[in-house]
């Protein structure tokens, strides 16, 4: 696994300055959570370092290495996989086939898919990261929102290299789905991944992650570690508030 570093990002929409100067380091192993109210620029975040957005000024560097992410296709060859919301999961195909969803094993010339090699695969990947799916050949379509979930961030461990960007991942979920994807993502964590969570639910903030950036309208504010603040040292930041 890779450190990435984001040094100083900034986004404008026109007279809009979504984010300013905006910088976090995201180590192996490490699960750093993003938080701030609503329209403080998370999103925004979480664009430009998936290559959805590029920045319009500051630097993304792996491993000291700058880069320049012009599209998610960047993004992930750089090792750089992002959970969105919407999840991007193909409801008709078969769980998984959604692990490798544009990215199919296939036997040349013929351009025949290698299922059996992929499902083997899928099985492995679920068992080592503690995944229970009923039956990887069920379309996606059948499963719960937890276990859609378990499966669009089980194919982002896949594939990654570098980091996993989390951006809400439990926000749909009950109490029991909540809790057995909190610990898919410190199984990940254990593993070496890096993830980069955003959240507004503080208490599962304070449970996963190991250090709080934090963004008030478009600006960082402060980076805290978990171990060393509190809910309502982080509420007054995100506020602005006094302690």
């Amino acid at each position: 696994m890779k450190t990435i570093e984001a040094k100083n990002l900034r986004k404008s929409f026109g007279a809009i300055h979504a984010v300013q100067n905006y910088s976090v380091k995201l180590q192996p192993g490490e699960v750093v959570a993003l938080v701030g109210d609503n329209g403080a620029g998370k999103s925004t975040v979480v664009k430009m370092l998936s290559g959805i957005y590029r920045p319009d000024a500051g630097l993304i560097e792996i491993d000291g290495n700058s880069v320049q992410l012009r599209s998610t296709h960047d993004a992930r060859g750089n090792g750089i996989e992002t959970v969105l919301q919407d999840l991007s999961l193909a409801p008709q195909r078969s769980v998984f086939m959604n692990l490798f969803l544009g990215r199919e094993e296939v036997i040349t010339p013929f351009n025949l898919l290698r299922q059996k090699a992929m499902r083997e695969q899928a099985e492995q990947l679920f068992k080592e990261l503690g995944v229970n799916i009923p039956d990887i050949n069920l379309p996606v379509g059948a499963l719960s929102g937890g276990q859609r979930q378990a499966v669009a961030i089980a194919r982002a461990a896949k594939w990654s290299k570098s980091l996993v960007i989390m951006d809400e991942p439990t926000a749909a979920l009950g109490v029991i789905e909540t809790a057995k994807v909190e610990e898919l993502i410190q199984n990940l964590s254990e593993r070496g991944t890096s993830i980069f969570l955003v959240s507004h639910n503080l208490d599962q903030v304070f449970r996963l992650a190991d250090r709080i950036s934090i963004l008030r309208r478009g600006e960082y504010v402060a980076e805290y570690r978990t171990s060393d603040t509190s809910k309502n040292e982080i509420v007054s930041s995100i506020t602005g508030s006094s302690k």
